[in-house]
């Protein structure tokens, strides 16, 4: 079980909450409003109604010792950073903070966040990648080169095995996993022998611009 602090419990930061609480770990929540901290009191191990711009409350959380800690103060800029400044003076090693925008995400990096995350473009080039390209069930961005990506195969490879299907050679992308649902599992690595059905999603890791080749497969 991992231990983990979320401060500020608006739409994003319950949802963070929420998820890992019930993925089993020990989540601590923190917010100046009551309404929220009262919602996601089911979800968490402890949540307090808390000012977390006070550096003085959160010294005795021992948030030096959580796995993350996660800032998600909503449309207050200055909190994230005042709030991500102490956790750094207070030598938290994991720093993760919601940014706005870019110019937001560049402050919140230079005063001690280990990673910035941007909800709001992330998920419309999420939404964007599968609008325009149906086949592609999910996106998933690592790099500005590189992309992971769950795909439905489409009827010209279905009964085909991955060697017959050349996908590597056709689009130079590699499938790294197949999820299955008939039977339900996941088949990391498959062989070159593996023989695609239509209820498998192949899991495709390549270049986002060889990637965008899968768009015009049929």
């Amino acid at each position: 079980m991992k231990r983990f602090a979320i401060l500020g419990l608006g739409h994003f930061g319950f949802h963070v909450a929420k998820t890992l609480y019930q993925e089993g770990h020990d989540v601590l929540g923190i917010d100046n409003d009551k309404d929220k901290v009262q919602r996601a009191s089911e979800f968490s191990s402890q949540a307090l109604l808390m000012d977390a711009t006070n550096k003085e409350n959160l010294k005795p959380l021992g948030l030096d010792k959580m796995d993350a800690v996660v800032v998600s103060t909503g449309k207050l800029i200055s909190q994230s950073i005042l709030i991500t400044l102490y956790l750094k003076e207070l030598e938290v090693k994991n720093i993760v903070v919601k940014a706005l925008n870019e110019d937001h995400g560049d402050v919140l990096e230079k005063v001690g966040a280990s990673e910035v995350i941007y909800p709001e473009r992330d998920t419309a080039m999420k939404l964007a990648k599968n609008l325009s390209t149906p086949n592609i069930l999910d996106f998933l961005p690592f790099s500005e080169e590189y992309a992971i990506v769950e795909w439905a195969p489409t009827r010209e490879i279905v009964g085909s095995s991955l060697k017959e299907a050349k996908l590597r050679n056709r689009y130079d992308v590699y499938v790294i996993a197949v999820k299955e649902i008939v039977p339900d599992r996941m088949v990391l690595i498959p062989s070159p022998d593996f023989v695609i059905k239509d209820s498998d999603i192949l899991v495709i890791i390549g270049k986002q611009k060889d990637l965008q080749k899968l768009r015009g497969a049929k």
